[in-house]
């Protein structure tokens, strides 16, 4: 394997990283990636366990006159998203990432690079391997399936960590640190529907919605960014009460914690309104295109003549269903009062996918505030609900609370403003953390969270910011120098 990013600094983080980035691992799909870590601590001569759940622990006995410190835990999760751009062959089961450097970033190659979170499992590695490092007892925490439904930090053993701090290599920017996080919950719609014959003397056409920046829909959703399904929705809407148009297939996003970046539909119409149809998505295109140029400047809409399918929805669950998609809300619905600039209350429309059966249609719930959570969806589901949809929640996940009086937050703020000479922001963030759960089965947990800088998460255009990974490093080697005793 050919070392791209071993002359960065510091270069034992960098050496790790690289060697994720080989290693496949999608949520729950990440037994090759725990193997690796399993046999880095035998290599290591280190204890380790997991739990029932998957969770792998590695501890590392404090350094010589740092004994009597308190038990820090550090954790990231191992798995990874995996999205890539369309004309791209990549399987992510089976084939590395290709890191690359582009001036001050590291980027994938037409897939998500992996940097949330193996930057900072490539730092806890560091770490352990080690030798002229000072900290007390130290507790390297990997939890399974974090970005598909937190299953890790849900099924956490409460015995299984011994620490009572914990810094959590979870966050996308520097200088910011994060004492506080929104919980989330995911809505699903089911429409089953009736396959009915084609139209006589109809054509087909494929419009597709690509270009987009799509990202993470807690930390992106303020950007204004476009989504994919609304955006295909609002032109299918309207298309079919002006040309009778019929559906045959509609995709759209992919994962629920991802802005939807790219949608497409199949649809039918007389060949009457051929000319029609094409001069009207041709005009959404130009004056979506316009709304969206600040934001979106790559924006595609594209319409092509295509093969007739074999079949088609029946017009009833076609109409029901983008009726919902049109009116279900997306994007931010509510800001805090509290924290300036911070989304209390959000939703995402993140994906429609369809079988030969049903059409499923997933989005996902984020809040600061329990309550408003659960408000925000149970508007969700009755929008689905009046429009004739099997809807029902998941279990979901709670939020963080921030305490300003935090001894690990204190360390942190004074460490940062040591090293770099300026303060870091104390923020919240409006995104699902598994502190949130280490809160709840580890009460009294005094918890942080912090990273490099991050852009594109959870998109194909995630880069990783290369100088931050370096004060990413120095930070988390300062805080533990600083750890107080017992």
């Amino acid at each position: 394997m050919k070392k791209i990013l071993g002359h960065l600094n510091p270069r034992e983080l960098w050496h790790y990283f690289e060697e994720i980035c080989q290693i496949p691992r999608p949520s729950k799909k990440e037994g090759k990636i725990l193997k690796y870590l399993t046999e880095f601590a035998k290599e290591k001569g280190l204890d380790y366990r997991s739990d029932q759940i998957g969770n792998l622990l590695i501890s590392k006995p404090a350094t010589k006159g740092n004994e009597k410190k308190k038990i820090v835990v550090l954790q990231s999760h191992v798995d990874m998203v995996c999205e890539k751009n369309s004309d791209v062959e990549h399987d992510f089961d089976k084939d590395p990432i290709l890191p690359r450097i582009d001036g001050e970033w590291v980027k994938g190659t037409g897939t998500t690079l992996g940097a949330d979170d193996g930057i900072g499992m490539a730092l806890q590695l560091a770490l352990l391997a080690g030798n002229d490092l000072e900290h007390g007892s130290l507790e390297c925490l990997f939890t399974v399936d974090e970005e598909t439904g937190l299953t890790g930090a849900f099924g956490l053993e409460k015995d299984f960590l011994k620490g009572k701090i914990l810094l959590n290599l979870d966050s996308e920017d520097d200088g910011e640190l994060f004492i506080g996080c929104a919980g989330g919950i995911d809505t699903t719609a089911d429409f089953q529907y009736e396959r009915v014959n084609n139209e006589t003397d109809h054509v087909a056409y494929k419009i597709s919605v690509s270009g987009l920046k799509g990202g993470h829909s807690g930390d992106d959703i303020n950007k204004g960014r476009g989504n994919a399904n609304k955006i295909l929705t609002r032109i299918l809407w309207n298309v079919e009460r002006m040309f009778e148009m019929r559906l045959a297939q509609m995709d759209g996003g992919n994962l629920k914690n991802a802005i939807a970046r790219e949608a497409f539909a199949i649809v039918t119409v007389p060949k009457k309104f051929q000319k029609d149809l094409e001069i009207k998505v041709k005009e959404f295109a130009k004056n979506i295109g316009s709304e969206q140029k600040t934001n979106e400047p790559d924006l595609k809409i594209s319409i092509h003549e295509t093969a007739m399918p074999e079949c088609l929805i029946d017009f009833i669950t076609q109409n029901k269903m983008l009726n919902a998609l049109y009116a279900c809300p997306h994007g931010v619905i509510g800001m805090s009062p509290d924290i300036p600039n911070l989304v209390e209350t959000s939703t995402n429309l993140a994906s429609v996918k369809m079988s030969t059966k049903d059409i499923i249609v997933a989005t996902s719930q984020r809040s600061s505030v329990d309550t408003l959570k659960r408000d925000i969806a149970d508007m969700v589901k009755s929008v689905f609900q009046l429009a004739g949809a099997r809807v029902k929640h998941g279990d979901g996940y709670p939020g963080w609370s921030p305490n300003m009086k935090s001894e690990v937050l204190y360390i942190t703020r004074t460490s940062y403003k040591e090293l770099f000479g300026e303060d870091p922001k104390v923020l919240a963030i409006h995104a699902g953390l598994e502190c949130g759960l280490f809160g709840e089965k580890y009460p009294g947990m005094d918890m942080i969270s912090y990273g490099p800088t991050i852009k594109g998460a959870h998109s194909p255009d995630e880069r990783l910011h290369i100088p931050t990974v370096e004060k990413f490093w120095k930070l988390t080697v300062e805080i533990l120098k600083n750890i107080p005793e017992e």
